[in-house]
């Protein structure tokens, strides 16, 4: 089965010179979560003689440090590691998502022109672990091709009703704000023809440097002068979440300081915040984990995926059911932090859904 990956590189320049980052970065970020050269080089399936001569080669084409020992404590990134270091998990958080979405497109472009051509679901869905999870396991599905693209909320269910996709993503929040996303929800679904999947359950909250210095708790604290804030971007239902949880705090978005700074998916902001450049931002426990950030939890949200009757009794449909329900899949799902399957792989009709989740 035919697959695409398109991937960012690093390459810097000096005197005409271009030297890829790739390994580099790997080696360093190893550094710094171990402290240790010999467990960088076993990462790398390098000799510890052949990563020390790469960090001094990169450190001579800087001019400046990368890594400091210390006889008897190990290894440290200097300051301009870590900054490389973070730089590089920015852009992969950054990039990641919008290149698989890239890939997608190309193969859908390339598939029907090919003589083996296996059944391709079409699946839209906001960005989120346990749907990457989802896609790992129908990636193993022989004859099963997945087109996965990331969108919002609101633009998914759109997609199913004009026909662009097979399955579409859909995430309501417990309490008070669970009756807004419900009726944006109701405008796009079709009772007769739609059915609804549920999947997960995944927490949502602030995401702080660890041992959360500022003491931020609360979504009011984020308008303290000294909190640096990065945000969602306008079209993430991440970010509809958010403004709705302002507005039902009556907090005006221009008190916070950063709002208008915005990175596209959950793992963006918390590299972000990692980095040391922000010092709170919104998302899910898992990103924030994943970059060894405190977390501290405001609302739980429930991931659904809606699709077509027609498209449920299919084969490929009844495969992803059948994955969905398995014992390996659950499994995987709560390995994440945040995440809990909830009826994953249960189907109701949409009636029996506004009626069941209107009010939890």
């Amino acid at each position: 089965m035919l697959q695409i990956e398109i991937e960012a590189v690093w390459r810097f320049r000096q005197e005409g010179s271009p030297r890829t980052a790739v390994v580099m970065l790997g080696v360093l970020n190893e550094i710094r979560k171990t402290g240790k050269i010999t467990s960088a080089a076993a990462d790398a399936h390098l000799s510890y003689r052949h990563v020390w001569n790469l960090i001094e080669q990169w450190s001579e084409f800087f001019g400046t440090p990368l890594v400091e020992t210390q006889r008897g404590k190990g290894s440290r990134l200097t300051p301009f590691g870590e900054r490389l270091v973070w730089a590089g998990e920015r852009m992969q958080a950054r990039l990641g998502p919008q290149l698989e979405n890239l890939a997608q497109e190309l193969a859908s472009e390339i598939k029907p022109f090919l003589e083996q051509r296996p059944s391709v679901i079409r699946v839209h869905a906001s960005h989120g672990f346990a749907v990457a999870k989802l896609r790992e396991f129908l990636d193993r599905e022989p004859g099963i091709g997945v087109d996965l693209r990331y969108v919002s909320n609101q633009h998914s269910l759109v997609s199913l009703a004009q026909g662009a996709c097979d399955l579409s993503g859909l995430h309501l929040p417990h309490g008070a704000l669970r009756a807004q996303g419900i009726k944006a929800a109701r405008e796009w679904l079709d009772p007769r023809e739609d059915r609804v999947i549920s999947f997960v359950t995944r927490e949502m909250g602030l995401m702080v440097a660890r041992g959360n210095p500022l003491g931020i708790e609360t979504i009011e604290d984020l308008t303290r002068p000294k909190v640096r804030f990065v945000n969602r971007d306008h079209d993430s239902g991440t970010r509809l979440l958010f403004d709705q949880l302002l507005a039902a705090h009556s907090i005006d978005e221009s008190r916070i300081n950063g709002a208008q700074q915005i990175e596209f998916t959950h793992a963006a902001v918390a590299a972000y915040v990692a980095s040391g450049m922000a010092d709170a931002s919104f998302g899910v426990e898992a990103a924030a984990r994943h970059f060894g950030l405190d977390f501290i939890r405001i609302v739980t949200e429930d991931y659904f995926f809606v699709c077509k009757r027609a498209f449920l009794d299919t084969e490929p449909m009844q495969r992803i059911l059948d994955i969905m329900r398995s014992a390996d899949f659950r499994a995987a799902v709560a390995s994440l932090p945040g995440y809990v399957p909830s009826d994953t792989g249960a189907v109701t009709g949409v009636k029996a859904f506004l009626e069941m989740h209107a009010v939890r």
